[in-house]
């Protein structure tokens, strides 16, 4: 096979050495660090994006803490954006920073995100492509097909050609797996022995080939029949199949054609699965953890695991091709193109790493014109980056995370904890739930220890892997309750660490006064979902309320208001606070509007009340005015209010507008904010509900009726509010309500579930005697009276 001979020494012999990781895996963050101490190379070639070069430097400065993301947005299209998550645990953040501690030239050289970004866009709507999640963001990938955004790099190839939510990667599997750390001294380095992967490799080639055949032979039997020339599909099937150079055939953009193999289809789902298939296993996962993640650090050979595994992905690139992942073929066109151009600055010397399944691709020999011509005519689109946090809830795919890993938490534990880590696993469970009132002992401890040391002897594993451990936790710690279990498995399996960056790191202006904010209210951004009390009476607390209320206007949702649960005051508001890493892209989207907090948050309230369409709508965002404490918006809000009140006739209309006015008066005695004008309209819109209501409840239908009754109930709690505020315009606005519901009840084209309500309103409110009360109800039961209007 072509590279076997130079994959692991490629550093002492000619050619550079390739480094083929799977990412988030603590065996392949291991194995990359000794290689490159062994190696010592003069320079550190890494995939991802160019563009981040310059920011390289930051990942040494001491407020850098994983995991965090690389993220690149379009700047004329902020949401349109991608991420490229790091923890400390993935090989890449392990190659960043060991250039920085021996002073060795860093590079990206994976796609530049100014053409992923664009082909993104170009390919909206496209079968696994688009954008996101199909929220119209993209909060972890620039779209379905989208080079380089690696949505969780969770395999070996971890590019994200999937998209979020669409499966595995390329020739990842579905994610890192659930390995386990092992002695530092068991076998002789942290991946399988060569003899393993390459009878793996091989018997998973020879079978990929037999079962290409058998369906290329079926495929053409059932074409035959169908009038279609078997022999010719067959040869451009197996054309399909050749090596990089016959895939190096670009259309006019100079991308690749989008010809696929059914074997590459096939691949797109687990390439890992036919490795574990081959070697006698039934889950990938298991696989890896047992031939990678339970092989400690030995005193081998540090380039070996490389070469096999570069060996074994060497056959599945040959009898998979590019796995149905025609863009590859670019990407590694210009990974190859930037590898020359670093050997040719730096010598032979350079270490490339990068996703194992592009090692057979990088060694192989192919001209330079051709690699020219496939990255040739991409679209372009300008973009910025920046260092944003992370959390390990956004590397696991149960937050949603396409090709996320499943225990970012344990596989930190793995990578930090070398020595004895199911021991100090165990400590930790042991902890959590001591914290949580549970009676866990330091026997429990050990018996939990023994017993997943045990299980992982009968089911013949080198040492306890995540499964074998869970079951301990759940017999021992737990008593085979699978509550617990949960909070073990959110809290330390999955875990809400929440990374940091630095100051220094580049962000937009509104970004910038956002931080000021948070520090001088210290409120600062959590992963872990937590409720915030505050006491409007406070400065501190009324300004949180004030930030918060205004980053829900820009569409940023840090927080959500709640019922509050120790009081009803309108001095009390309870948040529920959770930072999830796309609001980064959610604010830099809010930077159009403008440079501070307030100035953004006031121009989008005026913009939104002039596109409002429905008067709910604009009194609805009078309200979160007020609550954001806008007063250089509130005068195009009012005046926009009350065009709309003027125009409107439809007494559902307003009925749904006059709650959310009202409301907002309240907040003058606590917010301190001067509700004059909001009260003179709500005053008029009162007024023009009382002379529409009683002709609108006229022939109505059951379902109308139905939400008319609704509508007498909201305008009856507004105008009981309404009543309180002193102005001039209020007189009497109960007496006159009153009014209008006495006129409901007694009038017999009113349907009588609002007759109903109206007269039970005025028997609450005390304006209805008993006697009177009692002879419309008599009158409802006469026996003239339809038995439906009598039971309404």
């Amino acid at each position: 096979m072509t590279g076997t001979t130079r994959g692991g020494s490629g550093a002492a012999g000619g050619g550079p050495l390739l480094l083929g990781v799977r990412h988030h895996g603590p065996g392949s963050a291991r194995a990359v660090r000794a290689a490159l101490d062994a190696a010592r190379p003069r320079a550190v070639l890494i995939e991802g994006p160019p563009e981040a070069d310059v920011l390289i430097p930051l990942a040494a400065e001491e407020d850098m803490r994983p995991p965090v993301a690389l993220l690149a947005h379009a700047v004329d299209e902020p949401g349109r954006s991608a991420f490229w998550p790091l923890a400390e645990f993935s090989p890449e953040w392990v190659a960043i920073r060991w250039a920085l501690e021996h002073e060795v030239p860093a590079r990206f050289i994976d796609l530049p995100a100014t053409h992923t970004l664009a082909w993104s866009k170009d390919t909206e709507g496209e079968p696994g492509g688009g954008a996101g999640d199909g929220r119209g963001d993209d909060t972890d990938t620039a779209g379905g097909g989208a080079s380089g955004a690696d949505t969780g790099r969770g395999g070996v190839d971890g590019d994200g050609a999937a998209g979020r939510g669409g499966g595995a990667d390329s020739g990842a599997g579905a994610g890192s797996g659930t390995g386990s750390q092992a002695n530092p001294g068991a076998g002789t380095g942290p991946y399988a022995s060569p003899c393993t992967g390459a009878d793996a490799a091989a018997k998973a080639k020879a079978k990929a080939k037999a079962k290409a055949k058998a369906e290329a032979e079926a495929e053409a039997e059932t074409e035959a029949g169908s009038g279609v020339d078997a022999t010719t599909d067959t040869d451009m099937r197996a054309g399909a199949d050749a090596d990089a150079d016959a895939d190096a055939d670009a259309d006019s953009g100079g991308r690749p054609s989008g010809g696929r193999s059914a074997m590459e289809t096939d691949v797109r789902i687990d390439p890992l699965a036919v490795l574990a298939e081959a070697a006698g296993y039934d889950d990938p996962e298991r696989w890896w953890e047992d031939v990678v993640e339970h092989r400690g650090v030995g005193e081998g050979d540090a380039f070996a695991p490389f070469l096999v595994l570069e060996e074994a992905m060497g056959a599945l690139r040959e009898a998979y091709g590019t796995g149905g992942h025609d863009r590859d073929l670019v990407r590694e066109a210009y990974m190859r193109l930037q590898v020359r151009a670093a050997q040719r600055e730096f010598g032979e010397t350079v270490a490339v790493v990068c996703g194992a399944w592009h090692v057979p691709a990088l060694r192989q020999k192919t001209a330079v014109a051709a690699d020219r011509a496939l990255v040739k005519g991409l679209p372009k689109v300008k973009t910025d980056m920046t260092w944003v946090p992370w959390t390990y809830r956004r590397l696991s795919r149960v937050s949603g995370y396409g090709a996320g890993i499943d225990s970012p938490g344990w596989y930190g534990h793995l990578f930090a904890a070398p020595d004895r880590p199911v021991e100090r696993w165990m400590t930790k469970v042991a902890g959590l739930l001591r914290d949580e009132d549970r009676i866990v002992s330091s026997a429990h401890v050990i018996e939990a220890v023994r017993l997943a040391e045990t299980l992982a002897a009968m089911r013949g594993r080198p040492l306890p892997g995540l499964g074998e451990t869970t079951d301990a936790v759940r017999a021992v710690m737990c008593e085979g309750s699978d509550v617990p279990l949960a909070l073990v498995h959110d809290r330390l399996v999955v875990g809400d660490v929440l990374g940091e960056v630095p100051q220094a790191a580049p962000a937009v202006p509104l970004q910038r006064d956002l931080d000021r904010i948070q520090r001088r209210l210290r409120l600062k951004p959590e992963a872990l979902e937590r409720e915030l009390e505050l006491d409007l009476r406070k400065e501190t607390d009324a300004g949180r309320s004030r930030l918060l209320h205004r980053l829900r206007l820009l569409g940023v949702a840090w927080g959500e208001p709640v019922a509050s649960r120790g009081s009803t005051g309108t001095f009390r508001e309870t948040w529920r606070l959770r930072w999830e890493p796309e609001l980064a892209v959610r604010v830099a989207e809010a930077g159009v509007w403008g440079t501070t907090v307030l100035a953004a948050a006031t121009a989008k309230a005026e913009a939104d009340a002039v596109a409002a369409q429905a008067l709910a709508d604009v009194t609805g965002l009078a309200e979160r005015c007020l609550l954001a404490e806008l007063p250089e918006a509130l005068p195009v809000v009012m005046q926009v209010l009350a065009d709309r009140a003027a125009l409107d006739t439809d007494v559902g209309h307003l009925a749904q507008a006059l709650p959310a006015l009202v409301r907002s008066l309240r907040y003058g005695d606590v917010r301190g904010t001067d509700t004059g004008a909001l009260a003179g309209v709500a005053a008029g819109l009162a007024e023009r509900i009382f002379v529409g209501l009683p002709p609108a409840c006229v022939a109505l239908d059951a379902d109308a009726a139905e939400e008319m009754r609704r509508h007498v109930d909201a305008v009856h709690g507004a105008v009981g509010l309404l009543g309180d505020v002193p102005a001039p315009d209020h007189r009497d606005l109960r007496g006159r309500w009153h009014s209008v519901l006495r006129v409901l009840s007694v009038r017999d084209t009113v349907p009588g579930v609002v007759a109903g309500r109206a007269v039970r309103l005025l028997l609450d409110d005390g304006e209805l005697g008993q006697d009177e009360a009692a002879r419309l109800m008599g009158l409802v039961l006469s026996p003239g009276t339809p038995p439906g209007d009598a039971a309404a």
